[in-house]
């Protein structure tokens, strides 16, 4: 009875779905759902910029761009896509302009950029001022703008869906199944193109900067249909989170001059980035951070340090470092410019902490932040199935859910933004003209039956098991044992706890028999999501027998480019787990040494 009928169906609506939809609507008629309103989805929580070689405030380029995310990549991003997404980058950044994003202006009234975290002038090797930014709230204002854009556009709208099933018929997308939350009835969205833009999945860990919906459910669909995922050992810790709660507190933080301080008083960057320090890309400063606290020098022996951004340091450590204004003038800010540039965070930290950091230092510790690895997809966002690049017909992926991969081992700062813009509008377009040639494939008369199957098993099992509780021992396993560091018994200890973890869901069964807003159900089918992503990123992170960027083995402490510059494609089959591998795709820059 709930059967919609669209050209291009967009299953998520964050930056990357609305680019996508946006794109898409422009020749073909295109529905977007989302199991939240579309302005909650959690680009809106993404703080410093997004970057691109504008070179407003000093000299810049895109091959620096496209170098900078090549070295943050540790050497496992591909290459071409790097460069088309950094090429893409200036004229992204001026579409948003122009569709009304209120970026921060420098006095000639130029878009405002800021230094970030591994973004360096290639010939000095120092910081470049390359991340546009509307104060701390970035992705808030791009998620508003391409929304408005949207519903100028005519773009259809589902919001509070759960899609909890991908159709596949004769090999090609044929749509999707969701769950309308506000009635608990089933909806069959029949489409010639199915985008998926679910975001991540940090919800799997204990400690993390991603909103509740980021529970991997995209990825998980994808999985369960039999096709590989890429690269999922790679997962990024970002090195500033709020004690304890994980908030983020963007790299932009430090991009005006914040440095970080362990417990016994001292600047450490110094001693594991001696060049850019406290800038250095987010691998590197989290395990600085982690290393820091291991070794006894956290903040009264607690499992933090403090990041000073109070005026009176910011200018101290701009004379020793040498940064200037851009017209040669020594470096100072004021706690009214502070609170200009970083209101959210300054905000975050009253409210949460009690800490004002324009006169008190914040406590931070390393939080779950962004996953390298996802859905297969080339530089357009059509997804592929295998290590020659197949594609699956009207299958596309954008965003963090997507493995381009332009992000290899560990995303630059800043490139998640541009990530999304750049590539949810080509699989947008990709994705319409496709369907302009596509036929629609014939459903099955049981197109439902797998989602139907899915909730009553939840509906009734024995009881004998909580969800939360599953929960809760699935995100400290992980934190703990697949977090920053990670050796092969701490690994195996959590797969297979991971492994005990699904079987007890099984025997999970939900209180509410409900169907309008039962919460309790969805999220324990969202804990099913995770718990079949974490054993893949468990078995992915136990076979790749190096470290590299994200991904750090205290027992093979060396990077490997002889042995393991290769992605790794996983599936999962009749409970059965696959690895096999697909190259990485060099184009200028051959591996080196990375030095900060």
């Amino acid at each position: 009875m709930n059967t919609h009928q669209f050209d291009v169906v967009v299953v998520g609506a964050g930056g990357s779905g609305l680019m996508a939809g946006l794109y898409a609507s422009r020749t073909a008629k295109t529905a977007v759902i989302s199991k939240l309103y579309p302005t909650r989805s959690h680009t809106g929580a993404a703080q410093g910029g997004i970057a691109a070689s504008l070179g407003n405030l000093e000299g810049d380029n895109p091959g620096w761009h496209t170098y900078d995310t090549v070295k943050g990549s540790d050497y496992l991003g591909d290459q071409d896509a790097i460069e088309f997404m950094c090429q893409e980058a200036p004229e992204a950044i001026l579409e948003l302009e122009h569709m009304g994003l209120p970026f921060d202006r420098t006095p000639d009234g130029r878009i405002s950029q800021r230094p970030f975290g591994g973004h360096t002038n290639n010939e000095t090797g120092k910081p470049v001022r390359r991340a546009c930014h509307a104060a701390d709230r970035t992705g808030h204002m791009i998620l508003q703008t391409l929304y408005q854009q949207c519903l100028k556009n005519k773009v259809n709208f589902f919001d509070e869906f759960q899609v909890v099933d991908l159709l596949i018929v004769n090999g090609k997308a044929a749509g999707v199944v969701a769950i309308e939350l506000a009635t608990g009835e089933l909806h069959t969205f029949h489409a010639k193109a199915v985008i998926i833009a679910t975001g991540g999945h940090g919800r799997i860990f204990e400690v993390t900067s991603n909103a509740y919906a980021y529970t991997g459910d995209g990825v998980a669909m994808v999985l369960r249909h039999g096709l590989p995922l890429e690269d999922m050992e790679f997962f990024q810790f970002h090195p500033t989170g709020i004690y304890k709660l994980g908030i983020l507190i963007t790299e932009g933080v430090r991009g005006e001059g914040g440095v970080l301080i362990n417990g016994q008083g001292e600047r450490f960057m110094s001693k594991y980035a001696p060049s850019i320090k406290d800038l250095a890309s987010r691998d590197v400063v989290s395990r600085a951070i982690y290393t820091e606290i291991r070794d006894g020098r956290g903040v009264n022996g607690k499992n933090y340090v403090y990041l000073d951004v109070r005026p009176e340091s910011v200018i101290k450590y701009a004379a020793v470092d040498g940064r200037t204004n851009t017209d040669g003038s020594p470096y100072t800010i004021t706690g009214e410019q502070i609170l200009a540039k970083l209101p959210d965070i300054i905000d975050f930290c009253r409210v949460y902490l009690g800490v004002d950091p324009i006169t008190q230092m914040m406590p931070i510790q390393p939080t779950a932040h962004y996953t390298m690895g996802g859905i297969p997809t080339n530089k357009y966002g059509e997804v592929v199935i295998d290590d020659k690049n197949t594609l699956l017909p009207g299958l596309y992926a954008a965003g963090e859910c997507a493995c381009v991969s332009v992000h290899g081992g560990n995303r630059l700062g800043c490139n998640s933004l541009l990530d999304l813009v750049v590539f949810g509008k080509h699989s947008g377009l990709r994705a319409a003209e496709y369907a302009k040639q596509a036929e629609f494939e014939k459903l099955p008369e049981d197109a439902e039956a797998g989602v139907k199957a899915q909730f009553d098993t939840i509906r009734h099992g024995t009881g004998k098991e909580n969800a939360f509780d599953i929960a809760s021992e699935m995100k400290k396993v992980m934190f703990d044992y697949v977090g920053i560091y990670r050796t092969e018994k701490d690994m195996q200890a959590a797969t297979e706890k991971i492994r005990e973890l699904q079987e007890r869901f099984k025997h999970v069964k939900v209180t509410d028999s409900g169907k309008i807003f039962n919460t309790e159900l969805i999220s324990a089918w969202e804990l099913g999501c995770m718990l079949d992503l974490a054993e893949i990123i468990g078995v992915s992170a136990l076979n790749r027998k190096e470290s590299r960027g994200g991904h750090s083995r205290e027992d093979y402490p060396d990077r490997d480019d002889k042995n393991w510059l290769k992605h790794t494609l996983i599936t999962k089959i009749d409970g059965q787990v696959k690895i096999s591998y697909k190259p990485v795709m060099i184009t200028k820059y051959q591996p080196k040494e990375r030095v900060y």
